[in-house]
């Protein structure tokens, strides 16, 4: 036991009704006793079970919020306490933080993965909910950057508004800038919500015209769909699927599929010289 780690770590809970109080832990923050700058946070990727408690619960900005924490955590590793309190805050308290907790961990990222499987998933709801769609491709897509070790050196969320116009919603799912060129990626399900594909083709001009001119970079910009196999086997599938491809080839977003993710995410590694 001796040369294990001090740790504490809190759990995050949504509260969507704090009469009630009925909450489900969405994640963990974990840091070595003594040490604020080890902190990490992390939440889950699997959102079902905050829909059956709260249908219309926004998951996008929980997910947001996790990448908002961990950048004040880089920035206030000292004392990430006020972090907590922001995240409070924001969301009126259907965000929660629980009293510290003490454990012995072999390593900070082997005893997140602990914590997670103990007190956030289910493997029980993992094996019958599978993922499909739009959520499958972005939680393998993380889980690439992440085993490439990456995925917190990414910008996430990434708001079309600062290079295009004020009001524009879309949000790229993450990004980096290894040199003189800033790589996006976005998920796209051509399974399911085929206008995504549509609403990406037809921003792509202006988030290149807003990158160069904001940021002095060109701006490579991929799209990660399913295989071609995986649609149903119908003639009208197949027909959407390829029409999403070239919609977005036209503009010249480059399209990858999840069996190339692992490229990817090598390539993210050596381009950020890890």
């Amino acid at each position: 036991m001796a040369d294990r780690l001090e740790c504490e770590f809190f759990l995050i809970r949504y509260v969507p009704d704090t009469v009630k109080n009925e909450f489900i832990n969405i994640g963990v923050l974990l840091r070595e006793a003594g040490h604020a700058e080890s902190a990490k946070v992390r939440f889950t990727r699997d959102w079902s079970r905050v829909r059956c408690i709260d249908p219309d619960a926004d998951t996008a900005m929980l997910e947001a919020m996790e990448a908002e924490i961990s950048e004040r955590l880089k920035l206030g590793a000292n004392d990430f306490k006020p972090v907590l309190q922001t995240m409070e805050d924001t969301l009126s308290n259907s965000l929660q933080i629980t009293e510290a907790r003490g454990c012995l961990a072999e390593s900070i990222s082997a005893e997140m993965e602990q914590l997670m499987r103990i007190y956030v998933e289910s493997v029980h709801e993992r094996v019958l909910r599978p993922r499909t769609g739009r959520t499958a491709i972005a939680t393998t897509m993380r889980a690439e950057f992440e085993r490439a070790s990456v995925w917190d050196l990414m910008r996430k969320r990434i708001s079309a508004s600062q290079y295009t116009r004020p009001g524009d919603p879309l949000k790229i799912d993450c990004g980096y800038r290894p040199n003189g060129v800033i790589r996006m990626f976005q998920a796209i399900s051509l399974a399911g919500d085929l206008e995504a594909a549509k609403v990406l083709a037809f921003s792509s001009t202006g988030l290149r015209e807003g990158v160069q001119r904001l940021e002095g970079a060109s701006l490579e910009l991929t799209a990660i769909v399913e295989p071609l196999r995986e649609m149903e086997d119908e003639s009208t599938a197949v027909d959407r699927y390829r029409f999403g491809v070239e919609t977005m080839e036209r503009e010249s977003i480059r399209v990858l599929t999840v069996n190339d993710l692992e490229r990817v995410a090598q390539t993210a590694r050596r381009e950020l010289c890890l």
